[in-house]
């Protein structure tokens, strides 16, 4: 196989909240088992070239979790958040996954995210995995827009008692 790449989008959302405040949902880790359901569970550090510890359900045994180990990529607040997977001699996959926040302007922004599938396993992995991964990170988009929309308008319900 020659080395290739292998782009799969989720959809947009216009979500009705500022990007710093979306930022700071995509950043807060620890809940992500409260709003994601693709993400169930992250851990890491955030800094830069260090392990993110991605969970998540298994398409091919309900119930259980993929455990996927990546390297945090970017971390440019409050617009694009990335991690990575570098292929190695244990493991020929590579990819990059980016979470971007366009500012709309000062309440609003859009979201959206990719997986770069790269090298020579890529088309392997797009057509096993490739709709899994697509139809996951759509839900994550609507589900952020949600939780970032519940949450915007109870802490400004919130400030103007």
């Amino acid at each position: 196989m020659s080395d290739s790449q292998y782009l799969v989008s989720s959809v947009k959302v216009d979500i009705d909240a500022p990007a710093s405040f979306v930022w700071d949902i995509l950043i807060d880790l620890p809940r992500y088992p409260e709003w994601n359901p693709y993400t169930v569970k992250v851990e890491s550090t955030l800094r830069m070239g260090e392990p993110v510890n991605l969970y998540l359900p298994d398409p091919t045994r309900p119930g259980e979790l993929l455990h996927v180990v990546e390297q945090l990529a970017a971390f440019d607040r409050p617009t694009l958040l990335s991690w990575e997977m570098i292929s190695s001699a244990d493991n020929p996959d590579a990819a990059r996954r980016d979470q971007i926040i366009e500012i709309l302007d000062e309440a609003r922004c859009r979201y959206h995210s990719t997986d770069l599938f790269l090298g020579p396993t890529a088309p392997t992995v797009m057509a096993q995995h490739g709709e899994w991964v697509r139809q996951g990170f759509s839900a994550v988009a609507h589900a952020l827009k949600q939780r970032a929309e519940t949450l915007y308008r109870e802490a400004r319900a919130t400030q103007a008692v």
